[in-house]
């Protein structure tokens, strides 16, 4: 059902994306800490949608499709945006496209081992990569309108590449266990 509380929750990641990124396109902290705050409202519905269709036992097959796919387009947005304006050092650069690159390889997986009817689950690694990336990105929105005593750029490329290298080892473990299932799935013959 579309309009269940946990769906629009999902929903609602989808739509503050462009509104995080028309930030990038306003001069002054004031867009810096607003799309901070989108940001993070955003990555707590994350939480919420999944904690409520399970409490409230309102898990749909659009909740499962589109919950994966609101949290990649969002980091993605932003990742693309803090790089496209410069609000990273080029040495952290690789850190985003092992994210993104990531991203892909296990929407890839995913893709195909539901056509073999096997599922995926998140690891616990996986959640903490996904929590250190969500608050390296949010530090990134502020950035160096953050207070000056505080790097708070630096601490945002930190924790970037500490959810680069947790990307890292979670994409090979999900990679390894997707080779094995592909190892042992029929192929079809090309009509």
């Amino acid at each position: 059902m579309m309009t269940s509380l946990p769906n629009l929750l999902t929903l609602s990641r989808i739509v503050v994306i462009p509104l995080v990124v028309a930030t990038f396109y306003v001069d002054g902290a004031l867009a810096r800490w607003v799309a901070c705050a989108l940001f993070v409202a955003a990555a707590i519905t994350d939480w919420f949608d999944g904690y409520l269709a399970r409490s409230r036992n309102q898990v749909s097959a659009l909740g499962r499709f589109l919950d994966p796919i609101a949290d990649k387009l969002l980091v993605a947005a932003v990742l693309l945006m803090l790089v496209a304006f410069d609000r990273v050092a080029p040495a952290t650069v690789p850190a985003a496209l092992v994210i993104l690159l990531r991203e892909i390889l296990v929407s890839g997986l995913r893709e195909f081992l539901a056509e073999i009817r096997i599922g995926m689950p998140v690891s616990r690694l996986a959640k903490w990569k996904t929590a250190i990336q969500m608050v390296a990105l949010a530090v990134l929105l502020v950035g160096d309108v953050g207070p000056a005593e505080v790097p708070v750029r630096q601490i945002g490329e930190v924790c970037l590449w500490a959810a680069a290298v947790l990307t890292m080892i979670t994409g090979w473990d999900y990679l390894r266990s997707g080779l094995k299932h592909m190892r042992a799935a029929p192929t079809k013959a090309a009509p």
